[in-house]
């Protein structure tokens, strides 16, 4: 079923629009969700109210906005630029009001913080379970959201304070911009098999060894793919009948059980590694260091629960160094 398509109005600015006066929180949810959902239909489900009472207050909010939001087609709803611009005003400021209740909430009581996280997938499944692990330990009443995905998916979110950090890999941007990053570890490219596996057994392991086993490849993104698949190339490894999968938790799995061996960043197993069920072939691949850490708005100050996480990463990371899974160096 198709959205209604009421005849679009032409919006003409004709005086001072007051929106400090006259725009409620209720208007910024409904942007938010239409431009979301491209859906008066799916939009008015999430909102939890009629069409009808949608599409009349998007004419309300046009009206004191004094420009047209959306344009009506039959596939959906389709935000102009004012719309898209007034979308991420709104999750802005609805993001603040939420940030402003949990800071209320930890004045209240210190020990019921709460913290967002944005993670990308090597940091997702290597450093962050343990040291959220470390979190929940110490303040156990802490809330934890994480949104994982990409940098570019990320950095919009933690602009728009959706997110208050991001953790994993550090790319320098192409233009400056208003982040700051911080590198905690290294994360090389490095071979991980089980921790029995033949190779282990032998007094020294040679590029010739790795040769003589089938590869899985972990496929996380274009960037890490492409580093990866060089990296295959430069050492000449057997890539015709490789498993490629996006998901860390097959890798895992398929490490365990087979003599396969996997290219991966080398803390995206820190567990495994800290556990001793799978281990780093000691051999030298000349893998670059690829700096991993935090990303954060330059000159926003994290809120209590955050820094707390923060000092947790710091110290999670310093132990699996110190286990020698890291030093993080391109020897390995």
């Amino acid at each position: 079923m198709s959205d209604p398509l009421p005849a679009a109005q032409p919006v003409v600015a004709t005086s001072r629009r007051f929106l400090d006066q006259r725009l409620r929180m209720q208007m910024l949810r409904l942007v938010d969700a239409v431009e979301a959902q491209r859906s008066l239909l799916k939009a008015s489900a999430v909102l939890c109210v009629t069409q009808p009472a949608l599409t009349k207050s998007i004419q309300e909010l046009e009206s004191i906005l004094q420009v047209r939001l959306f344009d009506r087609h039959s596939r959906g709803m389709i935000p102009t630029e004012a719309g898209l611009r007034f979308a991420r005003a709104a999750r802005r400021i609805l993001a603040d009001i939420r940030h402003l209740d949990e800071e209320l909430d930890e004045l209240a009581n210190p020990s019921f913080g709460s913290i967002t996280l944005g993670a990308l997938p090597v940091a997702a499944s290597g450093v962050l379970p343990g040291a959220l692990t470390r979190l929940k330990l110490s303040n156990p009443n802490i809330k934890i959201r994480l949104h994982q995905g990409s940098t570019e998916q990320l950095l919009p979110l933690l602009a728009a304070n959706e997110i208050e950090i991001v953790v994993g890999r550090l790319y320098q941007p192409v233009m400056p911009d208003d982040f700051t990053r911080e590198t905690l570890w290294h994360e090389p490219l490095s071979i991980c098999a089980r921790s029995d596996h033949p190779l282990f057994s032998l007094p020294l392991v040679t590029i010739d060894d790795l040769k003589r086993y089938e590869l899985i490849l972990p496929s996380l993104g274009q960037r890490m793919g492409q580093e990866i698949s060089d990296l295959v190339s430069k050492l000449r490894l057997r890539s015709e009948r490789a498993t490629h999968s996006s998901s860390h938790g097959f890798i895992r799995e398929i490490l365990h059980a087979t003599e396969l061996i996997a290219i991966t960043p080398r803390l995206m197993m820190a567990g495994d590694l800290a556990r001793g069920t799978l281990g780093i072939v000691p051999v030298h691949i000349g893998s670059p260091e690829r700096p991993a850490g935090l990303i954060t708005v330059t000159g926003r100050e994290l809120t209590p629960t955050c820094q707390t996480f923060v000092g947790q990463l710091h110290g999670y990371v310093a132990e699996i160094v110190e286990r020698s899974i890291g030093p993080m160096n391109s020897s390995g």
